[in-house]
């Protein structure tokens, strides 16, 4: 889809929501497709947060296990994530899904070797897209 018009009043950012295909025949919402959380931290050791978008904190919860506290709330929990984890440069690749906590302010995530072992990786990535409240 080329973009050919963004429509809003330039002075109002949530004005500026959709987005028309070249001939106007499809209009997309900028806005809901918008990335309203990201993190990339490394959760090995000392936690340290790389670069992050709406996360206010990260708790430490046990080996493989972690919260994230977002600065600003999400409209309600019924949001979409993903995410990757890994070792650097080892290509040990991890597996991570969202645990109990999938509230509007915060989500626990959960990080896995692949065969049941809980495990704290190198690089831990995660996006979420929804509704900010």
């Amino acid at each position: 889809m080329a973009l050919t018009k963004v429509s809003g009043d330039g002075l109002n950012s949530a004005a500026i929501s959709t987005v028309n295909s070249e001939g106007g025949a499809v209009t997309t919402s900028v806005v809901q497709g918008l990335c309203k959380v990201w993190i990339n931290f490394n959760a090995s050791g000392t936690i340290a947060t790389r670069d992050s978008l709406n996360v206010s904190s990260i708790t430490d919860e046990a080996q493989g296990y972690f919260q994230y506290d977002f600065t600003n709330a999400m409209n309600n929990s019924d949001y979409s994530g993903s995410g990757n984890a890994g070792e650097g440069n080892n290509n040990n690749n991890r597996n991570i899904q969202f645990g109990d906590t999938y509230s509007t302010t915060a989500l626990d995530v959960n990080c896995g070797d692949g065969v049941g072992s809980a495990v704290d990786p190198s690089v831990l990535c995660s996006q979420i897209v929804g509704d900010l409240a």
